[in-house]
């Protein structure tokens, strides 16, 4: 380590000297030659002409130099002194003011352009091997880059205890072992257990983990220290190693206490290989590596438990996640229905809801949504009713909100011709026809032609229960109302339009997970092709592996072309069949812009399959 900041050092001064000789020509160039060349110069025979002729109006005469005045526009001039006894009689003789001065111009200038910036320079190098060192550098606290600027909170205070965090499960229960260890740490090492140093919360974004970690603290009433992982990195190389010191030593002096790092990814990323150039990612390696030292540098005894938080497990840094450093990870995943009714019911405490509201319900139609997502929906909720001037929340108000979050905000004024209307309202009939005549898809709650965000409509579905499996007939089934509202239009109109863009995108996407990660391909068998799975809390799409041939490759585009063509018949063969359906539900869209989900169910009920209409 000693080595490497020698190196820095030696690098830094040679920067320093090369960028000090280019700040002081510049100095001399750009603003020493201005200030010293505010006349203008004239060769000394001009001056003694334009002095015989009666133009000069005043004169300073130095040892090495004459300025003065014109008479004309007062112009200043300058020119180089020679030797000239008769000079000060023709001077008089033309009545010329005459003054004196001892020349300081070289002082002066030997001051400003080259003194004074190697001051300012050394003074600026000085302070940087000092924060190399890991000091606070000149100025105190103004200047303390090699600081830590972890936030303290005082356990007492954070105000947060496990009542405040809702839909959290099991691992309320694994953090519950870390309070008792931080309140009575005797009681694990009577029998010589040792307590983990590090705990990794790891899920997708807004599912509460940094509350959950202040919560743990505010449970157990110790400090904790709060920071983000790219606080530790600055522009200057060695901070983020002096920071993540300067953290540590904190959280010594204090202990028992809770050190939590949000978003460790951004300094805990897989390090570079041996053959791999430094450079762009030195300064986050040399974070990381200080890290690691300083975490086998403490013992669990001490009460320091380091909490990290984030939703990109899989590029972490395998030395990171070994045994001795963060021991345990605790999985914090969306909330299912008991815990999304838990986070509603924590959200509303100070919420005026009126008589109609049924949290439970809320909670049963917003499957997926994180604990932020929801305490989004209380918010916009609150916000809708109290524009509409209204004394209480109403049920109403809640599924606007939920409308707002998952497809946008109403766009009224985005209007659209007859035509358009019609297309949108034939295609989101057949995303709701289909969704309501296959088995094993979610009922159709509401159809709407107002336009949200960027969709021109939508067909809102609610899950009737919690899924965590999902068999291939209902993929397929899936796939059948994806793509209905694209066959919807081809059977009403004989095209298609490019309303379907997104409805293709999702459905494609599916097949190809269908045949690459699932093994549903018959033709290519129960086998992994997918890639390795990167950012999967985030939802980003994976290519294929590496290994697969070009052959397969193909096999694979060809397969997911196939089970979208498969989804395209099925869902054609139920709208032909149900055409007048189709077309009473199209119409009834087209006249009253939306269609609640019994009013689909009556409409099937009431129309006879196989009747050929045109609501075109």
């Amino acid at each position: 380590m000693d080595e490497k900041l020698n190196d820095k050092k030696i690098k830094f001064s040679i920067g320093y000297v090369i960028v000090a000789i280019l700040i002081m020509t510049l100095i001399q160039r750009f603003i020493m030659a201005p200030i010293l060349s505010k006349q203008t110069e004239i060769p000394y025979s001009e001056f003694k002409a334009a002095l015989t002729a009666g133009e000069v109006k005043s004169v300073t005469v130095s040892e090495d130099s004459i300025t003065g005045v014109m008479k004309q526009e007062d112009k200043a001039f300058y020119t180089v002194r020679v030797e000239d006894p008769d000079l000060t009689e023709e001077l008089e003789a033309q009545g010329v003011e005459i003054s004196g001065e001892i020349s300081q111009d070289g002082g002066v200038s030997a001051l400003l352009g080259w003194i004074l910036p190697l001051a300012v320079m050394g003074a600026f190098w000085y302070y940087m091997l000092k924060r190399m060192k890991g000091g606070t550098g000149l100025g105190g606290g103004l200047f303390s880059f090699g600081k830590s600027k972890a936030r303290t909170i005082q356990g007492e205070q954070t105000g947060v205890t496990f009542k405040d965090v809702g839909g959290v499960g099991q691992a309320a229960v694994e953090l519950q072992e870390v309070i008792e260890f931080l309140k009575n740490p005797a009681h694990f090492q009577r029998l010589g257990g040792k307590m983990p140093k590090g705990i990794l919360l790891v899920g997708p974004p807004g599912t509460g983990k940094t509350l959950l970690a202040r919560a743990t603290a505010g449970e157990a009433g110790v400090p904790f220290y709060s920071i983000s992982g790219s606080e530790f990195i600055e522009m200057f190389v060695g901070v983020g190693a002096s920071r993540v010191r300067d953290l540590f030593e904190q959280a010594k002096k204090t202990a028992p206490d809770i050190v939590f790092i949000d978003e460790i990814d951004a300094i805990g990323g897989k390090r570079a290989g041996a053959g791999a150039f430094g450079g762009a990612h030195e300064e986050r390696e040399q974070t990381l590596n200080q890290l690691l030292a300083e975490m086998d540098g403490f013992e669990s005894s001490r009460g320091v438990i380091i909490m990290a938080a984030t939703n990109r497990p899989e590029v972490l840094d395998p030395a990171l996640l070994r045994p001795g450093r963060f021991d345990r990870q605790i999985a914090i995943d969306l909330p299912d229905l008991a815990g999304r009714e838990e986070i509603l019911r924590i959200h509303t405490r100070g919420v005026t809801l009126a008589e109609n509201v049924d949290v439970a319900t809320v909670a049963r139609i917003t499957s997926g949504f994180s604990g932020a997502d929801l305490a989004n929906i209380v918010n916009e909720a609150a916000l809708l009713a109290a524009r509409r001037n209204k004394e209480a929340v109403e049920m109403s108000d809640f599924d606007e909100a939920i409308e707002r979050v998952v497809a946008g905000s109403e766009q009224r004024t985005r209007a659209m011709n007859e035509h358009e209307k019609k297309a949108v309202a034939v295609h989101e009939a057949g995303h709701a026809l289909v969704a309501s005549l296959l088995p094993g898809t979610d009922p159709v709650h509401k159809v709407t032609i107002v336009p949200r965000g960027r969709a021109l409509g939508y067909t809102w579905q609610r899950p009737a229960e919690e899924r965590y499996l999902l068999c291939e007939g209902e993929l397929e089934s899936r796939l059948a109302v994806m793509v209905g509202g694209r066959v919807a239009e081809a059977l009403t109109f004989n095209e298609v339009s490019t309303g379907a863009v997104d409805d293709l995108a999702r459905a494609t996407d599916l097949a190809r997970r269908m045949v690459t990660e699932f093994g549903m391909s018959p033709a290519l068998g129960p086998v992994r092709l997918a890639g390795e799975p990167q950012a999967a809390y985030l939802g980003m799409q994976m290519g294929l592996d590496a290994r697969v041939s070009p052959q397969t490759a193909a096999s694979v585009d060809a397969e997911t072309k196939r089970i979208v063509e498969e989804a395209v018949e099925q869902a054609w063969g139920l709208l032909a069949s149900h055409r007048e359906a189709l077309d009473e539900l199209a119409r009834r869209l087209f006249e009253q812009e939306t269609v609640t989900g019994e009013e689909v169910v009556a409409i099937m009920a009431q129309s006879s399959p196989a009747v050929e209409r045109s609501f075109a």
